[in-house]
This record gives structure tokens, sequence and C-alpha cells, in this order.
């Protein structure tokens, strides 16, 4: 690898960085991230689309990719050669519940698509998202373990769960340095909700800056693991270049910063903007939600590559606020 842990200043990568879904919520910020810590030209973003605001990839090349598309996939490949591979396209919670079969077809052919790939072409590393939707109604919802009962009853979680188990096979039957992380709901303010469960902490924080008041879907007192999206940018770039050796899950780790309910969050805007109201309209996601975990254990990310949070809900909720009324400005 080229960098360490803990590397402050930019890299040169051996090899170009390839992320795809680079347009979605965590892409257009890893892909940025990225561009930070290696020569910017080297780290190419990939959509089915390009970005709404051209400018937020600016940086570095931009190429159009359906992953389904293994034919594009493979030239982007060869054009760019890739050490790394950043898969984040994706049909999340709620999206994927009302079209199924395509959710289906996205997260898991992708996924699939995409490892093939980069077993044929020798990527080094590929990186791959997976989510606390793998867990289930069965599944110990405080401080859910690392190893546990996992049935999920979406779409979406039964393809992260399988998919889970592919990036292993993968690992194990072929060598492929594929590594993942299960993230909570993650909260930033670049970019708009897209279609998540937990994206009612990300909503909320626009309305709030707006002069709205908030209906939310799902009930005051539901508990559910979150993250700022910086903790999950370091999360991501940390584990991706923590050396092989430590990395002992090739499933997907357990990730964790901070738990707390629709009240917990409206409480702490009103620290600042005290006219903020929020009413409450339960609706199907209610029910996702309840499937979930309202808390995690990640003492194995802790102990394996020394992850550790930078943010509680305050100190987000402070920033959240900051950044938007700059954009706002």
């Amino acid at each position: 690898m080229a960098t360490t842990p803990g590397d402050t200043e930019t890299s040169v990568l051996p090899g170009s960085v390839l992320v795809i879904g680079a347009c979605g919520q965590l892409g257009l910020e890893l892909v940025a991230a990225l561009r930070q810590r290696y020569e910017p030209h080297l780290v190419v973003a990939a959509d089915v689309r390009p970005p709404k605001n051209p400018d937020l990839l600016a940086g570095g090349p931009f190429e159009l990719l359906d992953v389904l598309d293994r034919s594009r996939l493979d030239k982007l490949i060869r054009q760019y050669r890739p050490k790394q591979i950043y898969h984040l396209a994706a049909l999340l919670s709620a999206t994927a519940e009302k079209n199924p079969l395509f959710g289906w077809q996205l997260n898991m052919d992708g996924l699939l698509i995409v490892l093939e790939a980069a077993v044929a072409h020798g990527v080094a590393q590929v990186y791959w998202p997976s989510s606390i939707a793998v867990f289930g109604p069965d599944t110990p919802r405080d401080n859910t373990p690392q190893v546990t009962i996992m049935n999920p009853n979406t779409v979406y979680g039964i393809s992260k769960l399988a998919g889970e188990q592919w990036c292993e096979w993968y690992h194990r039957k072929h060598g492929l340095d594929v590594r993942s992380l299960r993230y909570p709901g993650l909260i930033g303010y670049k970019s708009l909700p897209g279609g998540g469960t937990t994206d009612y902490a990300v909503d909320i924080y626009h309305r709030a800056v707006a002069g709205e008041n908030y209906e939310c879907f799902l009930e005051e007192d539901t508990y559910l693991p979150m993250m700022y999206m910086p903790d999950a940018l370091k999360a991501t770039l940390d584990l991706m270049h923590a050396p092989a050796e430590q990395i002992k899950v090739r499933t997907s780790y357990n990730l964790g910063a901070m738990s707390f309910s629709p009240a917990e969050i409206t409480a702490s805007i009103q620290e600042h903007e005290p006219g903020f109201e929020v009413t409450y309209k339960p609706d199907g996601r209610q029910q996702i939600a309840n499937s979930w975990p309202a808390s995690i254990d990640d003492s194995k990310a802790r102990a394996d590559w020394g992850w550790q949070p930078d943010f509680d809900l305050d100190k987000m909720t402070a920033d959240m606020l900051l950044h938007l009324k700059e954009m706002k400005s």
C-alpha cells in the first residue's frame, strides 16, 4: 500500500482508484477524501449518470458506468488500471422495498460483477459497504454483537447479508483483499437523503435550517445507530489502509459511533433553533427500523484496526447546522 494509517500528506498511489456509485451520499464525500489523500487525477469517479452539480466531482476524472454493464466496467479497468475499487452503487432500504427485483439485481449482481472483474484484472483491493440492515427482528437489538442471529426482512438487508458471504468467499477462494463495514445510518450535509430508513436524521437538519418544521416518519422513541459522515470516511480509509494481517473479519465489521431517537436529535437541534418543532407520523419505514439494532458492539473493529469515532450527537448537530447555514448564505 502507498500509505499507512496516520499519514497526513498527499500520497501517490501506484495505480488509480475507481469509485463506483460516486454520486451518492457516501460516494461524493469519499471521492473528495480520496482526492485529498492521493493525486486527484488518480481517483476516478463513476456513476450511472453525472452529478446534479458537476462541480462536486470536477477535481478529477468522471466516467459514466452502469455497474451491471460488465463490458463497460472491464473497459474502465483496462483504461485506468485501478489498484482499489470502492463499490458503493446500491438501492437503499426504503427504495428497494418499492422495487424489490431491481433492488436485488443492482445490489447483488452489481457486487458479483465487481468481484469477478477484480479477480480477472488483478485489482489489489475492493471495498464494499454493508449495513446494519443485515440484522433482523430476532437479532439482539442492544449492543448487537459482531457475530449473532442475522435474519433480515428487507430486500436491502437480504442482499447485504448475501453480499457479506460473497465477499468472504472471494477472499477465501481467490485471495481477493475485499474489505467491508456495516454502516449505521449516515448523516452528512453535502447531499440530500437517498431513500434510506435512517434518512430522517439528514432531512431534519435541512428543515431546521430552512426555518420549517418537520414531520418524522418514525416514532419519537425509535433508537437507531447513527454516524456522522466524517467518521464514516475516517473508518473507511482507516480500514482500507490497515495492514492485511490486521483485517480478521472478511464478511463485514460492525461499526458504531452513536445511537439516538428522533426525540433526542430534535432536542439537540432545539438547543440551537429553539422554535423548531417536530411531529410524528410513522409509515412503513417504522417496521424496517423496528427490525434493526438500537446500538452496535463494534469492539472487534476497535481491537483489530483501531477504530475510534470523533463525533457524538451534540458535536454533530453543531457542525451540521454550521455547514448547512454556510451553504444557504
